[in-house]
């Protein structure tokens, strides 16, 4: 009997220290996982098409009449205002109260609607500032990227012409090339595009769009030249989608699947093949991807100090955003105007962006 006794005593004892080692084992774990978890920060980089964002004044160098009060569209400057604010609550709203350190944006007509944007709208707290240049397109529209100078500096920037050889007469969108640093120390190569839309036709427009890939491919080939594991991002609306020859055959952007070819640009888009009638733009009754969000191998790999969250596209539908599609079915973007009504909505794309992994 004392000897059973006294080995439960020591069985408990030894029970006793087991859970004391575990339960500190435990503790540390938390502590190590808080550790990580404050180890790194994540950014969102988002791009949005925001659709003829005209300032109400006559540009008499471009096409913009339509977008003046006595235009085809009475543009008055209390939709312009109103415009502006819309725009402004969709950047606010999808970061959730941490807006975007970048923004890629496309069919800004000049530098006085990027300032009315940056400081007349909800988003004029979070200290955005933008590069922009003024290309030859004839309506007069670019891209621009905005930053947050509290979060990334540029290091430099640059237009990148487009002239077809084939139609030197014609008046194109310039590229739009940046080198942004963030706080962690190390950069990204961002390019915004908007190549040359369908609207001449999709086979007529086969042509323009393809040399806006090449063209995009040249810059980036001589970047991994001198870097092969540079960070690149080219975003914006490419007026294709991700299965068309411009970008598979000539900006060679590919599916996710080998990250062994340093030269290969992935883009990331092909993710909502897999998913039914989804996209950031609506055509009749398809929902498809013309903006596209396309990476270097570097921002796909755990080794670097810049990666994707998860390697995941997103695509920002808040319902807000969309109105029901009577026509066809479903929901649609709730768009400025329908024809030539306006209806005082947002745009007729939809935001995209990705999660960065800054450690």
């Amino acid at each position: 009997m004392t000897n059973s006794f006294l080995s439960c005593i020591f069985v408990g004892q030894k029970t006793k220290e087991c859970m004391k080692r575990l339960i500190i084992i435990i503790l540390q774990l938390i502590v190590m996982n808080d550790v990580l978890a404050q180890s790194y920060d994540t950014c969102m980089i988002a791009f949005y098409n925001v659709e003829n964002l005209f300032h109400p004044s006559d540009d008499s160098l471009a096409k913009d009449e339509d977008f003046t009060p006595t235009g085809l569209y009475h543009w008055s400057y209390a939709k312009y205002k109103r415009k502006i604010q819309n725009i402004g609550k969709v950047l606010v709203a999808m970061g959730e109260g941490k807006p975007p350190y970048l923004i890629g944006l496309a069919e800004i007509e000049n530098e006085q609607v990027l300032k009315d944007l940056c400081y007349q709208s909800p988003i004029r707290k979070f200290r955005y500032r933008y590069v922009h240049y003024d290309s030859p397109d004839r309506r007069g529209v670019d891209v621009a990227l905005l930053y947050r100078d509290s979060c990334v500096s540029i290091i430099r920037s640059e237009k990148i012409p487009i002239v077809f050889p084939f139609e030197p007469e014609t008046r194109n969108r310039d590229l739009l090339y940046v080198l942004v640093r963030f706080g962690n120390g190390d950069s990204l190569h961002v390019f915004v595009n908007h190549w040359t839309s369908r609207f001449g036709g999709f086979a007529a427009t086969i042509p323009k769009r393809n040399y806006y890939a090449d063209a995009a491919r040249h810059k980036v080939d001589s970047l991994l030249q001198l870097n092969p594991h540079a960070n690149i991002l080219l975003m914006g609306d490419f007026n294709d989608y991700c299965t068309d020859e411009s970008l598979e055959e000539h900006l060679r952007a590919a599916r996710f699947s080998d990250t062994t070819q340093t030269d290969t640009l992935f883009n990331l888009m092909y993710w909502f093949l897999k998913f039914n009638n989804r996209g950031s733009h609506k055509h009749e009754d398809f929902w498809g991807c013309l903006d596209q969000l396309i990476v270097s191998r570097s921002l796909l790999l755990d080794k670097g100090n810049l990666r994707i969250l998860e390697n995941l596209p997103h695509i920002y539908d808040a319902p807000f955003l969309l109105v029901p599609d009577e026509k066809y079915g479903g929901v649609k973007n709730y768009r400025t105007f329908l024809g030539p009504r306006y209806i005082g909505g947002f745009a007729d794309h939809l935001p995209v962006y990705i999660r960065l992994v800054l450690y």
